[in-house]
């Protein structure tokens, strides 16, 4: 299954999967609005392949099913709740 993947003009770190490259006519108008202008990154056969951040059973469910796949970086950690739960483990240890 080939797949074209493009990366958001607008958002660090998401990419867009569509099936053929340059057709975005499944890919809803507000999604598009969000992502930006799409910039080709490559032309992927995905048969047989691992992705580093997203699995590949699920992005090609979704480019049969809806046409398109939507990768989204992860949430920025909480700095906060880390420091809280680095502390109490500290504390349980003493």
């Amino acid at each position: 299954m080939l797949c074209s993947i493009y990366k958001s003009a607008k958002k660090e770190g998401a990419y867009l999967y569509i099936e053929k490259k340059d057709d975005f006519s499944k890919v809803p108008e507000a999604l598009l609005q969000m992502f930006g202008r799409p910039v080709l990154v490559m032309i992927m056969n995905l048969e047989g392949k691992t992705l580093a951040n997203v699995d590949i059973e699920k992005v090609k469910t979704s480019l049969k099913d809806d046409g398109f796949f939507l990768q989204l970086p992860p949430p920025p950690e909480n700095l906060l709740e880390s420091y809280k739960a680095r502390k109490a483990a500290w504390q349980e240890q003493q």
